[in-house]
């Protein structure tokens, strides 16, 4: 063991763990010293919004801390099937179920869906560790098509048209490159060959469509285009948990066989009291989504124009594309010295070669806060003059 992580320190893949001191929002202070903060989650700033805070003591108050049971047993209260039905309307489906995560949610959605190697699974090569780890335990056949090739996912169903059952799952928006998925496209894919389509949508919801109802909203799409939806409640909702909406008969079924809902102590009922008051906020504040789209563009701008290179994305997620594991250290290591926290990604949470810097903007910084982000980058340019990446 010894041995395995010392090659991971070798190779500038290891995490050195940093400690926040105050709430997770643009100016912080982190072991000590004070920060922009720019690689949180937190697109909206509503980890300290008033009103949650304000719902999440008053639940504390009435309801204790934590909810004593599986909700099976004994822990299912009024607040959560509150929340399921909060969710449910804000999404337009039928029903949701709550998880205490995304991670739960996925590994205990994806085997419920499928029973055997008679089923195919199909999904996309950037797709969430969480969703890989789900497949990874089902019995089903299972393959992967390249990162939103439509044309390749086409062909892939033609040669396993005699699946018993096909199921295709894709990030929303995927986390560390922060591009859409074509959700319009998968939708006609999806039905051309009577596969279902299944959407994680934890970057999308509350910063994308129509009143942040996520990417399936932007897209145009209804619950009949994509029958399964995931969602995360611990990034732009600014809570904890997360969710799987749909069809009310196949949240019924969850909750008899989805293990890791029937084996997790339920939510805290501050938490779900707090999401409900959440979710009426993002309903309501467009303008945060706009300020919030204006410095994405501006970001992108002003950083192109200095020679990064950036991905494609149009979302709060801005990865900076470095290559080298050491490098993308030594450019967080700058921006840290100047003020501003901003995390190098490595493998295995990118592929080998694909080292980055991922950048995330929320509705909360001000342009004073860009203008410091982008003369650090301009201050650490020189770092990447070896690679070739920026001039």
């Amino acid at each position: 063991m010894l041995d395995k992580y010392s090659n991971l320190v070798n190779q500038g893949l290891d995490w050195k763990l940093r400690s926040l001191e105050t709430a997770s929002e643009p100016r912080c202070i982190v072991d000590g010293k004070q920060n922009i903060m720019l690689c949180a989650n937190n697109y909206l700033n509503l980890t300290t919004h008033k009103k949650i805070v304000n719902a999440m003591v008053e639940a504390t108050k009435k309801y204790g801390a934590g909810s004593g049971s599986v909700r099976a047993i004994a822990g299912n209260m009024q607040l959560h099937e509150d929340l399921e039905l909060t969710i449910a309307e804000f999404k337009g489906v039928e029903a949701a179920l709550t998880y205490s995560a995304g991670y739960t949610a996925n590994v205990g959605l994806i085997p419920t869906l499928v029973e055997n190697s008679q089923d195919l699974i199909i999904s996309d090569e950037l797709n969430h560790g969480s969703i890989i780890d789900g497949v990874r335990l089902t019995k089903a056949s299972k393959t992967v098509y390249p990162h939103n090739d439509t044309h390749a996912l086409e062909s892939i169903l033609k040669e396993h048209s005699d699946a018993r059952r096909k199921l295709i799952i894709t990030d929303g928006v995927f986390s560390m490159d922060g591009d859409i998925a074509p959700l319009k496209e998968l939708a006609r894919v999806c039905k051309t060959h009577d596969a279902l389509l299944v959407v994680d949508d934890a970057h999308g919801i509350g910063v994308l469509g129509p009143e942040g109802r996520g990417s399936i909203a932007a897209a145009g799409l209804s619950e009949d285009d994509v029958p399964v939806l995931i969602g995360t409640l611990g990034k732009a909702v600014g809570t904890s948990g997360a969710f799987v909406a749909g069809p009310a008969m196949l949240m019924d079924y969850l909750v008899q066989k989805a293990r890791t809902y029937i084996y997790t102590t339920a939510m805290p009922p501050a938490i779900a009291r707090a999401t409900c008051a959440s979710i009426d906020l993002i309903e309501a504040d467009d303008a945060q989504r706009r300020h919030l789209g204006e410095l994405i563009a501006q970001f992108r701008r002003q950083a192109g124009a200095m020679g990064y290179q950036l991905m494609p994305s149009d979302t709060p997620i801005q990865p900076i594309m470095v290559g080298d594991n050491w490098t993308a250290l030594a450019l967080s290591k700058s921006l840290e010295e100047q003020g501003l926290l901003v995390t190098a990604i490595r493998p295995p949470t990118v592929p080998e070669g694909e080292a980055r810097l991922r950048v995330t903007l929320s509705a909360a910084h001000t342009w004073a806060d860009l203008d410091r982000l982008l003369n650090g980058l301009s201050n650490c340019r020189h770092l990447l003059a070896d690679t070739g990446e920026a001039v």
